[in-house]
């Protein structure tokens, strides 16, 4: 376990699960967990190909369920077809106006206001999530 610690932000621990390690040089990571002030966000994954992380707060389950209700009622997704918080839209067969009819039911069922661009930058269960407990943190 390494300590790091950022321009604005100290972290109190990073700890790094190597795919590959040869001595003492890790030649590929696949995972990474963080912890902040003992919270911890063990959902940091690095894409195979890709030298980019992804961050994702990890909503809460309840809040990642009621998004799958909600986009399952909207494009009307029968009950044997499995969503979780890696589902996109786009996949699902939604275009640009289901997209828009999810995200104004999301901020009816939540009740928040979702802006326009981060509305669009919405393309999947887990960021929509993600988004909403963000927005209601800040109300």
């Amino acid at each position: 376990m390494a300590s790091v610690t950022g321009a604005s932000v100290a972290m109190s621990s990073l700890s790094l699960k190597p795919t590959q390690a040869h001595g003492n040089r890790i030649s590929s990571v696949n995972s990474v967990s963080l912890a902040f002030g003992g919270r911890s966000f063990p959902s940091l994954t690095m894409k195979p190909g890709s030298y980019r992380f992804k961050v994702s707060c990890a909503a809460k389950p309840e809040t990642v369920h009621k998004v799958t209700e909600i986009v399952r009622k909207q494009l009307a997704i029968a009950e044997d077809v499995q969503l979780t918080g890696e589902s996109k839209f786009a996949a699902l067969g939604a275009d640009s106006l289901d997209t828009v009819e999810i995200v104004m039911a999301l901020e009816e069922a939540f009740n928040i206001t979702v802006e326009e661009d981060s509305a669009q930058q919405i393309t999947n269960v887990q960021e929509a999530a993600d988004l909403i407990e963000d927005l209601i943190k800040k109300a």
